[in-house]
């Protein structure tokens, strides 16, 4: 659990500042990826009657109104808070233009770098370890939606109160700081409701780094108190308001059959045994495939209506069809061009890095950053791209495990590889199913640049067949299944 209510915040700043002095040279992440203060142009401020995820709706959550602005209670707020100020230092400075720049995009960020860090191969015969992880493109895929689910249904749900209670920022009252004057109102913090339910939901997925993630929400949070953008009042209600939402997430995530997709038992050689010339792992020695269950989970919109994405079976491998695509994956790692070797590379996105679903997080955010969003639209995106990624990965995995498609180089074993090759059949391309989902809802939010998110996801795609690990039918078929779960995601918006 974690929450600021019953905490001595100054005792608290106290004890992160002289933590912060100790290991800033262990942790640079307060000090990369500087980006200016987060000036919101539209603060949404129907936002608190946007539709809900998983909570039936914003009053499903309860949050104690506030003390009067003049109470005594709240003069001594400003006073403690004026007082904290005058003492910030240089290092507790940088911290709050780190957390200035966005509390959904940083948390993001911290996320990724989670995936990157857990995202290896197994050892052969390991059964899954809860305490860490494999963060694998699917898993990848999990995380991020929980995530920005949780923080979008808590920030609806803070809109909603915000506006009901429509106290404003501490500045307004008393607190001299050289911060912008905000007319969102401040009671419940958003950026305590952001750090809180963002702690809770990535400490349930990397157990191992719960320390490290309640020191970035005590850091975000006394940022706030350092800055002098809120009282310890509006901390406690954000920080108990976001630990709800992600008791609810998580009990979710509990029954979403995640847990049953690994399949070590090897029922999964059933359905493998009954296709000819079916997909084997072309690793030494051989492996268990990746998550053969996956096709069963829970998906966030009707998984009827996900399912009917499923494509056609493959081209049969005596076909015309599949000789001619074969040729073309033969032709390519023949004469593979540097500038396809490139490409191939660019899309890797294998061992060590964020994964599929998290490099279109990045390019979420790199669009984000090119408009002053609110905290709330800023969820609201990542929320529905990544919910359309994650029903993407269902879809891709029910299918590569209902065909057993075999990988170009067990067809072929000449076929010079430019990327490694996953453990798991071929068809479809999870890469193609991805970037198609993804760059769909993207171009909803951003119209303007639907043009250059295409190419991106086609590139995407063809990448897979450049470094010779996929057949062009996987490419396309997964586009095209991806897609239609983007414009599924971009329905239920629009409802």
């Amino acid at each position: 659990m974690f929450s600021y209510k019953h905490q001595n915040i100054k005792s608290v700043i106290i004890g992160i500042f002289s933590l912060f002095l100790l290991n800033c040279k262990k942790d640079q992440s307060s000090k990369t990826n500087e980006f200016p203060p987060l000036v919101v142009t539209n603060l949404n401020v129907d936002g608190g009657k946007w539709k809900t995820i998983l909570l039936t709706s914003p009053t499903e959550i309860s949050v104690q109104a506030p003390s009067s602005v003049g109470s005594q209670e709240y003069l001594k707020e400003i006073e403690e808070t004026q007082k904290i100020i005058k003492i910030v230092s240089p290092v507790q400075a940088e911290m709050i233009k780190f957390w200035q720049s966005g509390a959904v995009l940083r948390w993001n960020e911290i996320a990724r770098e989670l995936v990157a860090k857990y995202n290896h191969t197994p050892q052969a015969g390991l059964a899954p370890d809860p305490n860490h992880p494999m963060a694998s493109p699917p898993f990848a895929a999990r995380a991020y939606a929980l995530l920005s689910v949780a923080q979008y249904d808590a920030l609806v749900t803070a809109w909603h109160y915000k506006y009901i209670f429509n106290r404003l920022g501490a500045n307004r009252y008393g607190i001299s700081n050289n911060q912008s004057i905000s007319e969102l109102p401040a009671y419940p913090s958003e950026d305590a409701v952001v750090a809180s339910v963002s702690y809770s939901i990535l400490a349930y997925l990397f157990p191992a780094e719960k320390n490290y993630l309640y020191q970035k929400a005590l850091e975000h949070g006394s940022s706030r108190v350092w800055s002098g953008a809120n009282l310890r009042s509006e901390l406690e209600a954000g920080g108990d308001l976001g630990q709800k939402v992600a008791q609810k997430v998580i009990a979710y995530a509990e029954n979403d059959n995640f847990k049953d997709a690994v399949d070590f038992d090897n029922e999964w050689k059933k359905n493998a045994d009954k296709i000819k010339d079916a997909w084997e792992s072309q690793e030494s020695p051989k492996r268990s495939p990746l998550l053969p269950k996956l096709g069963e989970m829970k998906t966030w919109f009707d998984k009827k209506i996900v399912l009917g994405t499923v494509p056609p079976p493959p081209p049969s491998l005596d076909s015309q069809e599949f000789k001619e695509d074969l040729k073309n994956v033969t032709e390519i790692a023949k004469n593979r061009t540097p500038e396809q070797q490139k490409i191939a590379e660019f899309w890797a996105d294998g061992a060590g890095t964020f994964t599929p679903p998290g490099h279109w997080n990045q390019i979420a955010e790199e669009l984000i950053r090119t408009k002053s969003l609110s905290e709330l639209k800023t969820a609201q995106i990542l929320a529905t791209m990544n919910r359309a990624s994650h029903d993407a990965a269902v879809a891709c995995w029910y299918t590569k495990y209902k065909y057993f498609f075999p990988r170009p180089s067990q067809i072929d074993t000449s076929i010079k590889k430019g990327i490694s090759l996953p453990n798991f059949p071929s068809y479809t391309s999870g890469h193609s199913t991805f970037s198609a989902s993804a760059s769909k809802v993207l171009s909803h939010f951003f119209p303007q640049d639907s043009t250059k998110l295409r190419k991106m996801a086609e590139e995407a795609g063809i990448s897979r067949v450049y470094g010779g690990i996929h057949f062009n039918c996987d490419n396309v078929q997964g586009k095209n299944c991806g897609a239609k779960i983007g414009d599924l995601a971009v329905k239920w918006l629009q409802k």
